[in-house]
């Protein structure tokens, strides 16, 4: 490959500036200098120069600038190094399956001296292309465009085995935590040997499980990553998948019966959503002084609203103008969050907001549960694993919230780390490491997200501000996205550009007050078609560091401009 000479070593050399205060509780951090561009020097002898223990790489490419397939679309990629492998290849001696943790980096030839390790969200088991997503719906660039070198990994299994890999008891642990903390050495290895150098500054990034594992690196790995970025975390994703459960039995209780089997969907249509969600607006809109189709304090409108209350009661048939008294009681069980007989909770509460009328939410509540939710728990969280069970619907709905969920924290010989070790970050409060080094945090989660709750987030965010003082803002902050769903969609300005924030806040210092959000409507690229109709589509909103929330100035109601960042109002 033709690739340009890479600058100096004495220019590119990686630069650590002096603290800036010891970065205690509440003090300041020190302040990471900025990274420096470089050139890729090497990419077709990266075979033999970036030899490393326990890796196999198995294809090294030059490739063009343009289009490279994603899913069902493409997008525009610069000139860069494809290398793909796969790491510590093995046979389980209790499944009798061939392991690996596969891997791809995409490494441009204009480098702009930093690393994104992309996390990749469901059970993993995929090597997606290593763009490097940026999260926010239908963001407008990725990582690699931006000039980072980028790695994505199917976190040690192959898809095809579906959630059975749970069964190998180190392929859990590598889809908790390992895979990220075994392949971030041998990246970094491969971009000393690529561009002569290593990275300045290194990133991870993510949504869902991916956030997850963000998360986990901010804790496990702080050493190893100066910027995270957590987009809807699952970081308590077992006792998440546990509450879908508890959600199918409850929606069970007013759902049609079909061939034997209650049809979750039918428990709530899509109108009666629709309905509930316009009496959680005409309840909580206004509370930030203008009435726009968006709930910025859900906190607040937890106080305010009310389904016993607030929600028709049907005094005939189901019209979508109303819910049962049945209806009414399961929808408050499942957003005050689940708990077993005892009423010990088990999983957070999930806030009412104008998001729960989407079809995000619907896919989540009503199909996952049977599917996605149902193996994992049985086969993944479980200890031992569930496999001689029932599986889909049957498992979901003979879970015992006593019995059962109890194995998400379970031991034995075999399994010698839970789920609830192996998965979550340990000690999430405590960041320590990542605080004192001066590396930064930026969380964001959509307040309708139907399988995570942001409720959680919010949780752990006052957790983590309790533990340092009562103000972890110099180091990290939470932005909640009010009515995007699961990652992206919903009535919800869910286009954003967090890792731009969070760059120049770690290697310029530059803290974000406000992120400004995008609506995608009709005409827009990657359009989001639960837009509302009265929408401009292309509105903006400021996203908040929590606690403060958006609050109306007056002005343009369809600009970002008009807000302001503001403490709630008790």
């Amino acid at each position: 490959m033709d690739v340009r000479k890479s600058l100096s070593a004495g220019t590119c050399a990686t630069l650590l500036a002096a603290c800036a205060g010891m970065g205690g509780p509440g003090g300041s951090t020190p302040q990471l200098v900025a990274a420096k561009p470089g050139m890729l020097q090497v990419c077709s002898d990266l075979v033999e120069k970036a030899a490393f223990p326990g890796a196999l790489y198995t294809q090294v490419t030059a490739v063009p600038a343009g289009k490279v397939p994603v899913g069902n679309a493409s997008v525009d990629a610069p000139a860069h190094c494809l290398v793909q492998g796969r790491m510590h290849e093995r046979v389980s001696a209790v499944d009798g399956n061939r392991y690996a943790i596969g891997f791809e980096m995409r490494l441009p030839v204009d480098w702009n001296g930093r690393f994104f390790y992309q996390a990749n969200g469901g059970l993993d088991g995929v090597v997606i292309p290593a763009m490097g997503g940026i999260g926010g719906g239908g963001p407008a660039r990725t990582a690699l465009q931006m000039g980072f070198a980028v790695i994505s990994s199917d976190a040690g299994h192959a898809g095809s085995l579906g959630p059975r890999f749970g069964i190998d008891p180190q392929a859990r642990l590598d889809y908790g935590y390992n895979a990220v903390a075994q392949l971030t050495p041998m990246a970094k290895n491969l971009i000393a040997k690529a561009y002569g150098r290593g990275p300045d500054r290194s990133y991870i990034g993510g949504c869902s499980n991916g956030g997850r594992h963000a998360m986990v690196a901010a804790a496990r790995s702080a050493r190893d990553y100066d910027g995270v970025l957590a987009g809807d975390p699952g970081y308590n994703l077992p006792r998440a998948a546990v509450a879908q459960l508890y959600g199918a039995q409850q929606y069970a209780k007013v759902a049609n019966v079909t061939a034997g089997q209650p049809d979750l969907q039918s428990a709530f249509t899509p109108a009666e959503m629709n309905f509930v969600a316009q009496r959680v607006l005409a309840r909580c809109d206004a509370l930030d002084g203008l009435a726009d189709g968006i709930v910025s304090d859900v906190k607040a409108c937890k106080t305010q609203f009310d389904v016993e209350r607030d929600v028709p009661a049907c005094t005939g048939a189901r019209d979508g103008q109303c819910l049962t008294s049945a209806q009414k009681t399961v929808l408050a069980n499942v957003f005050a969050g689940a708990r077993n007989s005892a009423g010990k909770p088990i999983y957070n509460s999930f806030p009412f907001d104008a998001g729960i009328s989407g079809s995000n939410w619907r896919e989540w509540k009503f199909v996952s549960p049977p599917t996605r939710d149902a193996g994992a728990v049985g086969f993944i969280f479980a200890t031992p694993p569930m496999a001689d069970r029932p599986g889909g619907l049957a498992f979901a709905l003979g879970f015992d919230m006593d019995k059962d969920a109890p194995a998400i924290e379970a031991t034995d010989p075999v399994y010698r780390e839970s789920a609830m070790s192996f998965m979550p970050p340990p000690d999430a409060s405590n960041l320590s490491t990542l605080r004192n080094r001066g590396a930064k945090m930026i969380v964001y989660h959509g307040t309708s997200d139907p399988v995570f709750s942001s409720d959680d987030t919010a949780a752990w965010y006052e957790r983590l501000q309790g533990a340092n003082g009562g103000d972890a803002s110099s180091f990290a902050r939470y932005f909640p996205v009010p009515g995007m769903n699961h990652c992206a969609g919903g009535p919800a300005t869910d286009q954003f550009d967090m890792l731009t924030a969070l760059v120049s806040w770690v290697e310029q210092g530059q803290a974000p007050e406000r992120v400004t959000a995008s609506a995608r409507g009709p005409g827009t690229p990657a359009v989001n078609t639960e837009v509302p109709a009265d929408w401009s589509p292309s509105r903006t909103r400021p996203l908040c560091p929590y606690p403060q929330v958006a609050v109306y100035t007056g002005g343009d109601a369809e600009s970002a401009a008009s807000f302001a960042c503001r403490a709630r109002t008790p």
